[in-house]
């Protein structure tokens, strides 16, 4: 793929902005970061539009909306208005089984996501991350890697600013996009230049019907619309991600990444040397890299191999995996406190991404786990907490379930519903050259107003001890 010298997309911008202008109505669902930067890009390009958010808008885009003179309700919707929109864009926190989006789709309303809406109006090249884990820390490695190599390039989707925000008022030649599979999931004709999936373990089944396939179905869509111009990297030993190509018909170029090598990898490791084969041969060693633990290395192949598509020096690749800082609240050290490691895994939403946290850890552990299940099977953490945890801290409103599964391991538990309280249970079940490890397999919504938030009180009370 001549990722350096395509100068636009697939499409025709221009005949396709003609063909949306003729919607005129956009009502804008949902007013937080995503939200907000689609309707001010709608405003920009001349559309009528309204914001409506059944929560009250945080004073920010309140005034960011006001000063581009767009209309927008707070705490209801105006079920008139909504249903009269030529088409919606949706904040992706709101579920499709919402009584206004049953509305919408039962009457047919085009309902597409703010990155959808975004690449309509641009030609910067698009790279793009999912999976169901190290998808923040490889999209940050990218975007580490392309700014050391002096790329004009934007940070967008989960991370960083809204996309069509940037794509209003800025001026980027690409954009490295972490996307969710529920942004992923109202994406039709938008075009990854570069897919990469991570991994599909179980996340998120409470949006999909309690169904796998529907959630793996969503995160599959990062490769939609990709041609023989286009690069997709995937991790090979992922058996779902294997399973599901051979369900589509990929036009796109395939570069796969494993630990181990075998035929047709991208990338891989031998003998302590993280291997890069194409579409320019080098290699750096794998102490070398700035980040630890068998995720990281997958999140740094990745990120390499994203890089070397584009074009960047084998040089300015190495320098930049040896120097990235890492991800706050993801294996985030804290502090030692009398001899005792704080670790905030604040990001570790589901129970794959607590894996590959205690499988990192070098010691024993007491583990802080617990909040808003999402349909979670314990299982494949169960041999790795009876290794590697020497006490367990159950944190949430409903811990029925833990106590459940985890309390015949014979580990001393506690019970909590706060932080402080999480973090004072630990620190006294811990001992000396221990880890206490906040990695909660869970959403945070039961005590907390996000992951960012949860990590935030965990790091307040550490300090506190």
């Amino acid at each position: 793929m001549d990722y350096q010298h395509r100068l636009g997309r697939s499409y025709n911008i221009d005949t396709q902005n003609q063909m949306i202008m003729s919607q005129k109505k956009i009502v804008v669902l949902g007013a937080g970061e995503s939200g907000t930067g689609a309707a001010i890009l709608a405003k920009k390009k001349g559309f009528d539009v309204f914001v409506s958010d059944l929560s009250e808008i945080k004073e920010f885009y309140r005034q960011a909306l006001d000063e581009h003179g767009i209309e927008w309700e707070q705490k209801q919707h105006t079920e008139e208005r909504i249903l009269a929109a030529d088409e919606i864009i949706k904040s992706p926190g709101i579920p499709k089984e919402a009584p206004m989006i049953r509305k919408l789709i039962a009457q047919g309303t085009p309902i597409i996501s703010e990155i959808e809406f975004a690449g309509r109006y641009t030609d910067a090249k698009m790279i793009c991350i999912t999976g169901s884990n190290g998808k923040t820390t490889t999209t940050s490695l990218i975007y580490h890697i392309f700014k050391m190599a002096g790329m004009n390039v934007g940070l967008a989707g989960n991370i960083g600013s809204s996309l069509a925000w940037q794509v209003a008022e800025k001026d980027y030649d690409c954009y490295v996009i972490e996307l969710s599979s529920f942004q992923l999931d109202n994406m039709y004709d938008f075009r990854a230049d570069i897919a990469i999936l991570m991994n599909i373990t179980p996340d998120h089944l409470d949006r999909y019907d309690y169904e796998m396939q529907n959630y793996v179905d969503a995160k599959m869509r990062v490769i939609r619309n990709q041609t023989k111009d286009d690069a997709f990297v995937f991790w090979a030993d992922d058996p779902i991600i294997t399973r599901e190509l051979k369900k589509y018909g990929l036009k796109a170029t395939l570069y796969p990444f494993a630990e181990a090598r075998k035929e047709d990898l991208a990338a891989w490791t031998e003998d302590g040397t993280v291997y890069f084969d194409r579409p320019y041969a080098f290699n750096m060693e794998q102490e070398s890299l700035a980040l630890n633990g068998k995720h990281n290395l997958y999140n740094s192949m990745a990120a390499g191999i994203s890089a070397n598509i584009a074009g960047i020096k084998s040089e300015t690749i190495r320098k930049a995996l040896e120097t990235f800082q890492g991800v706050e609240h993801r294996l985030e050290r804290v502090a030692r406190v009398n001899g005792i490691d704080f670790i905030n895994d604040s990001k570790a939403t589901n129970v794959n991404s607590c894996w590959y946290a205690l499988q990192s850890m070098p010691v024993k552990c007491v583990l802080i786990l617990g909040g808003k299940d999402k349909g979670n099977d314990y299982t494949e953490i169960a041999d790795l907490v009876r290794e590697k945890c020497c006490g367990l801290v159950y944190m949430g409103l409903h811990n029925e379930k833990l106590h459940g599964f985890f309390d015949g391991f014979g580990l001393p538990v506690a019970d909590v519903q706060s932080m402080k309280d999480a973090v004072d249970a630990a620190y006294h079940m811990a001992a000396k050259g221990q880890i206490v490890l906040l990695s909660p397999c869970c959403a945070s919504f039961d005590l907390f107003k996000s992951y960012e938030d949860r990590g935030e009180q965990f790091k307040n009370c550490v300090r506190a001890l």
